[in-house]
């Protein structure tokens, strides 16, 4: 009885200190917030008399309901999210709940769809953009507070405005390459960015697995197929999937970097990673940007020992694309290394600590298993995303057989840009590997394991074919560069390297060229 009190007397303690943090922002934030949460409200009306049918004869108890719902998740989500953001940016309360509340305002334009012609505010497509707005304005008002946001929005914008221009320009003044292609989209703007794998991934959000298809795993179609739901459109919604995705993957790639190094190398890895040659596909309908964000974000929680979040991502890194299930490795190697004077063995003297990691462990390859079982239920073969590869001339191998098998290619080649396709795969291999071999002692041994993994497994399918935009997604590889960086000359070398074979790329790919 005396406990239950205490935890009666802590809430409403608790209760009373947001009563008066909030009267003490004034009304204007309130009055912002209520104008959201009546959206939200509304919006939640709309879905239970159009999707719910045992809602749908509620009338006016259904409207009351739901407009209470939105308030309290309004409110709540106010007041919850800016005692983390006053955590994280490091200023006080009053002044976080100020400033956050302009993005609930945001909100208030759900009902927008109801009321305006249908092509240009349908439900669904006016939800989208008081979503969007809502992130918007929460990422504009932390780059305001916190340095780590606003480099990183700093090198997202201008480099994914310069590569969406070049690339718009490429396609509407060079023209296709010659030949029968796929037109995802009959508007040009959009049209330019569902090239190659592209069609393969937008097929499977509309009409599901089948033939060679199976070959790209499910999680990223899924994506675009959610929020397809919402914009109506599949090819513009895995635009926003993927650029949202590597937004907050170079936000994790900042602080995971931040956190063993300093600012300034963080700074030069998500700057570096921006410019890649091959970083167009970034902003493409291609898996690059979820898996980096996933890969990343899964050994952001490993180094700070948060062992289920690690799990989870890992695992649902593995469900985009077979590499993920490589994190296990480097997962087992930050649970057998000691930190921080720490050693490793007492996290198993803990059972609380012991259940978490094996939990964590577990999860990484049900993503791949998950999918494997799904294709042995479908073609009675769960290795068939691997046995389809043969469609593209891949199978297991050695790994020297794909760099020989590329330099017979070179010389077999009757056709220029045949060959130069061939020797760009082999140079950036060459240069992955090169990176790695002299630069791995920088690295912690779960970084350069990873690392390492990461290069011999498509090295080991009898190619090289896409190895250029394999090596965007090899995170510790741009941390060495990073750490190189700081040396004028190099960081200039490096940047003359990647511009303008990132313009070049960009234009080949706008154009129906295979670039990688």
């Amino acid at each position: 009885m005396s406990a239950q009190a205490t935890f009666a007397e802590s809430l409403t303690r608790r209760s009373s200190r947001y009563l008066e943090t909030v009267a003490a922002c004034g009304p204007l934030p309130a009055l912002l917030v209520a104008l959201g949460g009546a959206g939200v409200g509304f919006f939640l009306w709309y879905v239970a008399i159009t999707h719910v049918r045992v809602l749908e004869a509620g009338g006016d108890i259904t409207f009351v309901l739901a407009m209470a719902a939105g308030l309290a998740l309004s409110f709540g989500g106010w007041v919850a999210y800016a005692e983390y953001f006053a955590h994280r940016a490091g200023v006080g309360a009053v002044t976080a709940l100020r400033w956050d509340s302009v993005s609930w305002a945001m909100l208030a334009l759900f009902p927008a769809g109801t009321f305006l012609p249908l092509g240009l505010g349908a439900p669904a497509r006016a939800a989208a953009v008081a979503a969007a707005l809502f992130a918007f304005v929460k990422i504009i008002v932390g780059s305001r507070f916190v340095q780590t946001v606003r480099d990183v929005l700093v090198i997202f914008i201008f480099t994914r405005i310069s590569i969406i221009a070049v690339a718009e320009l490429a396609a509407a003044m060079i023209g296709q390459r010659a030949g029968l292609h796929v037109a995802e989209s009959t508007n040009p703007l959009l049209a330019v960015w569902g090239r190659w794998d592209a069609v393969h991934y937008l097929d499977i959000a509309k009409n599901g697995y089948y033939g060679f298809d199976m070959a790209f795993f499910p999680l990223y179609p899924l994506l675009i197929r959610f929020v397809g739901a919402f914009v109506g459109n599949d090819l513009l919604a895995g635009m926003i999937v993927s650029n949202v995705a590597f937004f907050f993957g170079l936000l994790f790639c900042y602080k995971l970097v931040e956190h063993q190094f300093d600012r300034a190398v963080a700074y030069r890895t998500v700057f570096y990673i921006s410019i890649f040659p091959t970083a167009v596909f970034f902003s493409t309908v291609y898996t690059e940007s979820l898996f980096f964000a996933l890969t990343v974000a899964s050994f952001y929680y490993i180094r700070e020992h948060k062992w289920v979040a690690a799990g989870v991502l890992g695992g649902l890194a593995a469900l985009t694309r077979v590499e993920g299930v490589l994190l296990f490795v480097p997962y087992a190697i930050e649970v057998f290394t000691s930190s921080g004077g720490v050693p490793w063995e007492r996290r198993f003297s803990n059972e609380a600590e012991r259940v978490r990691v094996f939990a964590g462990a577990a999860l990484i390859p049900l993503g791949l298993a998950a999918y494997m079982a799904w294709l042995w239920v479908l073609r009675g073969d769960p290795l068939y995303f691997s046995h389809v590869q043969s469609h593209w001339n891949r199978h297991l191998a050695w790994p020297y057989e794909s760099v020989w098998n590329t330099i017979h290619a070179i010389g077999a080649a009757k056709v220029a840009s045949t060959a130069s396709g061939q020797v760009i795969e082999l140079f950036f291999t060459a240069m992955m590997i090169a990176i790695f071999l002299t630069g791995f002692r920088y690295l912690r041994p779960s970084l350069w394991a990873y690392m390492a993994l990461s290069i011999l497994v498509p090295m080991s399918t009898s190619s090289l074919m896409s190895m250029p935009r394999f090596a965007l997604v090899l995170f510790p590889m741009f941390i060495i560069l990073a750490l190189w960086g700081k040396r004028p000359w190099v960081n200039n070398a490096i940047v003359a390297f990647s511009l303008p074979l990132l313009g070049l790329f960009t234009v080949l790919f706008a154009d129906w060229y295979w670039v990688a």
